[in-house]
């Protein structure tokens, strides 16, 4: 069963007929925008959920001011978002490399390199980015002194370097509809990071169709129909335990005959090492491609950045299974490891199209490496 909700209407049910496949998906722990949901009425099975009260959206919503997004944002205002977003990975850093100073100068030999070298491992930026940058002070300043400025700015430059080609935009044909798969494991801000990519593509005259494939957890659906309602655009819902593959398979069907710009298919979060589930995502593309031949023209990888070494190995086994064409880093605001995104990008040259830094819809920003390094040392 395949439920259609358009803005301000009742959903109508649409019957699939792509057979069903075997779930096996771990639970998901509710995030904290469900806390509005009452407990009863968590079963999407068999009727739309009641719409949350307006006093707990606006409660939470910023205002249209505030979520306005100018066309002449500054550098320095991006930084500064950046800034904000890298605020603990940047306190970690400066904290610990201040601690290496005694005097005005330090003298560069190899119990100083040694400990630098620790602290950077400590931002899970990796042992190979590490040792570029130990390397450079080493030669530049070997056996003399060197002050705090100059390790931060070689560091910085070294940083900004990696990530220079390692940033893009969202890389959709002018066609209708474009199509965007999320993947992820279950807990890395998936759904609320598809929401915010909604967001950012109504705002700029899109009309946006999400699908809702997660239909392993009510919980899921009913977030992302939530989000809808915020956003102002249509969705595509299935019923609990119904096979993914057909609510994108109605979800295309309607993008393409309604001439929507963009169709976002979520997905089941599921671990990289569950080959049977990995499988299931060959499946969706299969189905998405027999509406656009083309699609998905992104597959969009989201990542928690808290994760950190953790992340890498999600994103070598997700990047090699589905094809993911880019990462979303979610959660940067929440850990002293923000440096994970440099081994994810050198390793996988897969660009990072987005950092996200909180639950509210504005929480998102392009990639921009330079701007990352800046606010990194800043």
């Amino acid at each position: 069963m395949i439920f259609w909700k358009k803005k301000k209407s009742a959903s109508d049910a649409v019957t699939s007929n792509i057979p069903e496949e075997a779930s096996g998906h771990a639970q998901e722990s509710p995030i904290a925008d469900l806390r509005t949901l009452d407990a009863q009425t968590q079963d999407s099975r068999t009727q739309t959920v009641s719409d949350v009260g307006q006093s707990d959206l606006a409660s939470t919503e910023p205002s249209v001011e505030s979520l306005s997004e100018s066309s002449a944002e500054t550098s320095a205002a991006k930084v500064s978002w950046f800034r904000r977003a890298l605020q603990k990975t940047n306190d970690l850093l400066r904290t610990d490399i201040r601690d290496l100073w005694k005097s005005e100068g330090e003298l560069v030999d190899e119990a100083f390199l040694s400990n630098l070298y620790a602290i950077l491992i400590r931002t899970d930026m990796g042992p190979s980015m590490a040792t570029k940058i130990k390397d450079s002070i080493h030669d530049q300043y070997r056996a003399r002194k060197v002050h705090q400025e100059d390790v931060l700015r070689i560091i910085r430059d070294r940083v900004a370097e990696s990530l220079k080609s390692k940033g893009g935009t969202l890389n959709l044909p002018n066609t209708k509809p474009a199509v965007i798969l999320v993947v992820g494991v279950n807990g890395s801000g998936k759904t609320t990071s598809i929401a915010k990519i909604a967001h950012r593509l109504t705002r700029q005259g899109k009309r946006v169709l999400l699908a809702a494939g997660d239909t392993f957890r009510a919980a899921a659906v009913e977030q992302l129909r939530i989000w809808a309602d915020r956003i102002g655009c249509d969705i595509v819902m299935g019923e609990q335990g119904s096979d993914p593959a057909s609510v994108a398979f109605k979800a295309m069907q309607r993008a393409v005959a309604e001439g929507y710009d963009v169709c976002i298919v979520d997905t089941a979060g599921r671990l990289q090492t569950q080959s049977h589930l990995m499988q299931q995502l060959e499946k969706i593309k299969r189905v998405l491609q027999k509406h656009v031949e083309t699609a998905p023209h992104e597959v969009l990888l989201v990542l928690d950045a808290t994760a950190g070494q953790n992340a890498i190995s999600q994103a070598k086994g997700f990047s090699e299974a589905a094809g993911c064409t880019g990462i979303v880093l979610s959660k940067l605001d929440g850990t002293a490891k923000g440096g994970v995104i440099i081994p994810i990008a050198e390793q996988f040259g897969l660009p990072v199209k987005f950092i996200g830094i909180g639950e509210k819809l504005p929480d998102l920003q392009e990639f921009s490496p330079d701007d990352f390094a800046a606010a990194l040392f800043s």
